[in-house]
């Protein structure tokens, strides 16, 4: 289990190496990895660059990796999270859970990559044609987080 806010890039096959070298009881990993995208808004970007609260980032990451831990079998989690000035095409964050079952680490890394969406506390901002912008929180992320807390019926974290 672990979580890592970094300026630097990683990789993300040496990072999947590592999550389960050792650990012959997982029968699969699930992975997503996000990248700075060249079009976003309906307009070509030239950077994108996150700000975080070291610390209070690092924290709020856990809490939901501890959250998907609770709620499935997992031998294993992978939260890495960039900060700074990234190019398109270059990842910005990695998520992968690791379990003896394929629904467990299937469901589990798409809980995670909902609830970062919402709940770490980084800010984004996006320069390209017409200069740039700080982009606001998106709707269609806080009902994907929504729908894990209708699915159990329970508190959310």
């Amino acid at each position: 289990m672990a979580v890592r806010v970094q300026a630097e890039p990683f990789d993300v096959g040496r990072e999947l190496a590592r999550l389960t070298t050792g650990n012959t009881g997982i029968g699969g990993v699930a992975s997503f990895t996000g990248l700075v995208r060249e079009f976003a808004g309906g307009r070509r970007l030239t950077s994108m660059t996150l700000e975080h609260y070291p610390g209070m980032t690092e924290l709020e990451l856990a809490r939901v990796e501890a959250e998907a831990l609770a709620r499935w079998p997992l031998d294993a989690s992978l939260i890495v999270h960039r900060y700074g000035k990234m190019l398109p095409g270059e990842p910005i964050v990695l998520v992968a859970t690791a379990s003896a079952h394929r629904h467990a680490a299937l469901e589990s890394c798409a809980f995670l990559i909902d609830w970062l969406k919402t709940r770490a506390t980084f800010w984004k901002f996006e320069e390209g044609e017409g200069g740039g912008l700080w982009v606001e929180a998106k709707e269609a992320d806080d009902e994907a987080t929504r729908r894990w807390h209708l699915a159990t019926g329970g508190e959310l974290v």
